[in-house]
């Protein structure tokens, strides 16, 4: 699960990259947070570097991990 402290930071958006579900060691196609939809933690990642592998510590859930992003971050100039 993402948390945040102030709702107003925050812009609501919809996309089809928040409704990709990705595989542990695939290209994070936009930097962010992305979820596990398995076991409900959550791991920040870059675009276009890999997402979190299966074997992550964290992952005491009988199901694969499914990353799937919950917010997503902009840079200036790209990503």
């Amino acid at each position: 699960m993402a948390y945040y402290n102030d709702g107003k930071l925050l812009t609501r958006q919809d996309g089809a990259e928040y409704q990709m579900h990705l595989r542990p060691g695939q290209l994070a196609p936009v930097s962010g947070v992305y979820r596990c939809r398995a076991c409900g933690k959550s791991v920040t990642s870059i675009k276009d570097r890999p997402l979190p592998p299966q074997h992550l510590a964290h992952h005491s859930h009988p199901a694969a991990i499914d990353w799937q992003l919950v917010v997503k971050s902009h840079l200036v100039g790209g990503g």
